[in-house]
């Protein structure tokens, strides 16, 4: 048995190195290489005759289909996040801001999950055991199926899990777990990586659903090695400022549903409350007919979600105008600014620009182009819309026409359930929608939108 070799490794991203560098070669990260020890290799490529192979290949057609059975999590928001419940042997990360409610969500679900289903045991490794007491009886999750544990080491976290035998187990979070075979501290990424796998290998093998609570960079990003995401089943993010009562949480990957859902939740006093629907929410304190704001339609994963957009555009005697965008992309944001330069011929060049999507909601896509263009036009011309109750829905090209978008027929009966009486679409889309109890304007350029709304 040969010595065991040392190695340098990227704690972003996992590179392996024979030497030190400042540098990361393949991320470019600074700082980032950690000397970390490997164990001799087992066996060389001559002992593959030795191995005794159980299975074979076969056939995909001589596979049987099976249908996975969920666990539902009492939550509704969160059961449409995963694709209807908790899939039973499946892992889950879900990773966000410190503060931002992981660990309350997840004692919430515990909760629920063990008055439904058994037991449920919720591992921290960051809180006491008296910690997570305290904030259950302030969240009144006091089940007596829900069983709590303070532990770091993944060897004896598995002794107790195949002890209590529990339906779910939660993990929070991966960054504090270590196997004390490897040198390397808790955090690193052979440590991550070693107890994802012992994780998955009890979970998949016992048929447990795990929930794993991940932390974040300064940049927002995944902390830990991609290898991560690569192993779970479905990886959440959990969104929203701490000083603002919304979070919406996320699905980045997702291997039993569709991705791109979202869930809405409030915090309150007593724990996170979901949002049911979401529209009413961000369009509670709306004035409608407001300069500069103009609501717009856009899709979370399967559902309508109309949100108020608002521009302040003011004239600056600066040498570099600023570009401010919340909740919109700010690319996307100086895209739009070139069209109407261009085609319209109004000066942006000496204002400061300002965007915001109220509620905290980031827009994602083209379905909300219209909407800021409209926005702009009318901050700029500092005059309101002559349509009352107005829902826009529309991409923006380069040569200054309004592009159809998809679901915009779903768009549109989402606004007239919340009570919206004029909408303007894409032209091409209009000829899909059959409603009479609306006024439904189809636009083909941003020419004809201003000569019909301003």
């Amino acid at each position: 048995m040969g010595k065991a070799k040392s190695c340098f490794v990227c704690q972003e991203c996992g590179y392996e190195s024979s030497k030190w560098s400042g540098k990361c070669p393949n991320c470019d990260s600074w700082n980032s290489m950690v000397e970390e020890f490997k164990s001799p290799e087992g066996f060389s490529g001559n002992n593959l005759s030795k191995i005794k192979v159980n299975n074979i290949p076969q056939s995909i057609m001589s596979i049987k289909s099976i249908t996975y059975e969920r666990m539902n999590t009492g939550i509704n928001e969160l059961n449409r996040v995963l694709g209807g419940g908790i899939v039973k042997g499946s892992l889950t990360l879900i990773s966000g801001d410190p503060g931002i409610g992981k660990s309350t969500l997840l004692l919430q679900t515990a909760n629920n999950i063990s008055k439904q289903y058994g037991k449920v045991l919720y591992i921290s490794g960051e809180e006491s055991e008296e910690q997570i007491k305290i904030r259950g009886d302030r969240l009144e999750t006091l089940s007596k199926e829900l069983f709590i544990l303070s532990e770091t080491n993944i060897e004896i976290i598995e002794k107790h899990i195949v002890d209590t035998e529990p339906i779910f187990v939660i993990i929070d979070s991966i960054q504090t777990l270590y196997n004390p075979t490897i040198t390397s501290a808790p955090g690193s990424v052979s440590q991550v990586r070693e107890s994802s796998n012992q994780l998955m290998r009890i979970g998949k093998s016992k048929d447990i659903p795990f929930f794993i609570v991940a932390h974040v960079t300064k940049q927002g990003a995944l902390a830990g090695p991609k290898v991560l995401e690569h192993m779970v089943d479905t990886v959440l993010s959990f969104e929203g400022e701490r000083t603002e009562e919304f979070r919406i949480l996320r699905t980045i990957k997702n291997r039993f549903g569709t991705t791109s859902e979202i869930g809405v939740f409030e915090m309150r006093e007593n724990g996170l409350q979901e949002i049911s629907n979401p529209s009413a929410v961000f369009l509670e304190d709306t004035e409608f007919n407001k300069e500069g704001s103009i609501v717009v339609g856009v899709m979370e994963g399967t559902r309508p979600i109309l949100v108020e957009v608002q521009a302040l555009v003011s004239e600056t005697k600066a040498v570099m105008p600023r570009r401010t965008a919340v909740g919109v992309d700010t690319s996307r944001l100086n895209l739009i600014l070139a069209v109407l330069e261009k085609k319209l011929k109004i000066p942006f060049y000496n204002c400061d620009v300002y965007v915001n999507v109220v509620g905290g909601l980031n827009i994602e896509g083209t379905l909300g182009d219209l909407g800021i263009a409209l926005a702009l036009l009318s901050s700029v011309k500092s005059c309101e819309t002559k349509l009352e109750k107005l829902l826009v829905v529309g991409e923006v090209g380069l040569t200054g026409e309004v592009r159809p978008v998809n679901f915009c027929d779903r768009i549109v009966n989402e606004g007239s359930k919340m009570g919206f009486k004029n909408f303007i679409i894409p032209l091409r889309n209009k000829n899909k929608i059959n409603s009479k109890q609306v006024n439904v304007i189809g636009v083909s350029s941003l020419k004809e939108v201003i000569n019909k709304v301003f």
